[in-house]
């Protein structure tokens, strides 16, 4: 198998990233050094005057086993660790992929500089706007949030902020977070806020000066430290999924990552699931004869059993919140907060339910990525 990349060199797209245990157990299992990778944290929800609606108590032991239950680090460092674990030579940078035809024996790839290639299984990790699902099934269009969230990272400490911890805080109508990270052996923050945007507006002209105010909602910290933080470290994110699909694999072509499940940031999971989308992956491609459509095939279709109810649960849920936290009509939002605030909702939907779904998931990846679970 061989990876093919459309771009010149492999990026990151964006800056602030976090990611929970399983996707800490798959990187360690493909061979990628998370040692000092991120900031460990701890997680709260709260409301505008702290007060906690959920705790999302991890296991201890598996907080322990994978240096924390909610890591905080930046983008760019992830991708730096994982191309490193990448044996020079095996990726191909600059291949734009223009045709595809897949049959009995094998799928032909052509490329945009008319070079073809013959490969016995296509992966499709090309993204929400991927070509190979859009070969699959067809046009699936980007289902918007109309939402966007604010994004910054700083290592100034002066703003006397949380350390390891996630406080993920709501006012009426917008999401201000802060929590640790870490790079390169140095600690700081990251913050992001999250409020109502239609789809079709255009972005803030400066990004710094709109999030300011926004984060001056909440008490704490995050005001400072979109305050201390460097505009160049900010940036936007229109939110924008796509539905689940019921399908991912046909024949011997199948997806990964935002091609098969593009979420939006409030399941603060899209980048770990597309990480163990690729664990997955090589636990059951593992022995499997590729020159063999009847074993592709039938370990396509197992990946598609284990992924695709655990996926869908993560972007319906997050699409979920992001209209029950943004876009309830004004005369509910008291009541709304009245509920989160006095019943223990929240609690058992993140605070339980996420922790018992990470520990599921660990127990499904198994003992290693050769060894079947």
């Amino acid at each position: 198998m061989v990876p093919y990349e459309r771009y010149p060199h492999a990026r990151a797209a964006g800056n602030i990233l976090n990611l929970r245990p399983p996707p800490i157990k798959a990187l360690q299992e493909m061979g990628v050094d998370t040692a000092d990778l991120g900031a460990p944290c701890h997680t709260t929800f709260r409301n505008a005057a702290g007060h906690v609606r959920a705790d999302v108590a991890i296991p201890a032991e598996v907080v322990a086993q994978y240096g924390g239950g909610f890591i905080g680090m930046l983008r760019p460092d992830l991708y730096e660790r994982m191309l490193a674990a990448i044996p020079d030579g095996v990726l191909h940078t600059g291949k734009q992929v223009s045709a595809i035809d897949d049959h009995v024996d094998g799928v032909t790839l052509t490329f945009a500089d008319g070079n073809v290639q013959e490969t016995p299984l296509l992966i499709g990790a090309d993204g929400i706007d991927s070509m190979v699902r859009r070969h699959l099934w067809g046009d699936t269009p980007k289902r918007p949030h109309n939402l966007h969230i604010l994004g910054g990272f700083t290592f100034d400490t002066s703003a006397d902020a949380e350390p390891n911890e996630v406080v993920l805080t709501h006012n009426r109508t917008v999401q201000g977070t802060h929590t640790s990270i870490r790079s390169k052996g140095v600690s700081g923050y990251q913050w992001w806020v999250l409020e109502a945007w239609p789809d079709d507006r255009p972005a803030p002209t400066d990004l710094h000066a709109h999030a300011l105010p926004l984060a001056s909602g909440f008490p704490g910290p995050l005001a400072n430290l979109v305050s201390v933080t460097s505009p160049k470290n900010v940036q936007r994110w229109p939110i924008r999924d796509i539905k689940p699909l019921k399908a991912w694999s046909r024949g011997r072509i199948t997806l990964a990552g935002d091609a098969a499940h593009a979420t939006s940031p409030y399941a603060a999971h899209g980048a770990g699931m597309s990480i163990c989308d690729g664990y997955f992956l090589g636990q059951l491609l593992a022995g499997v004869d590729l020159n063999s459509p009847t074993q592709v095939s039938r370990a396509l279709t197992e990946y598609d059993r284990i992924r695709i109810p655990h996926t869908t649960s993560q972007v319906q849920q997050a699409y979920v919140l992001g209209k029950v936290f943004h876009h309830a009509p004004a005369p509910l939002r008291p009541l709304r907060d009245f509920v989160l605030d006095h019943t223990p909702l929240l609690q058992k939907q993140v605070g339980e339910k996420s922790p018992g779904e990470i520990v599921a998931q660990l127990d499904e990846m198994g003992s290693g990525i050769l060894s079947r679970a």
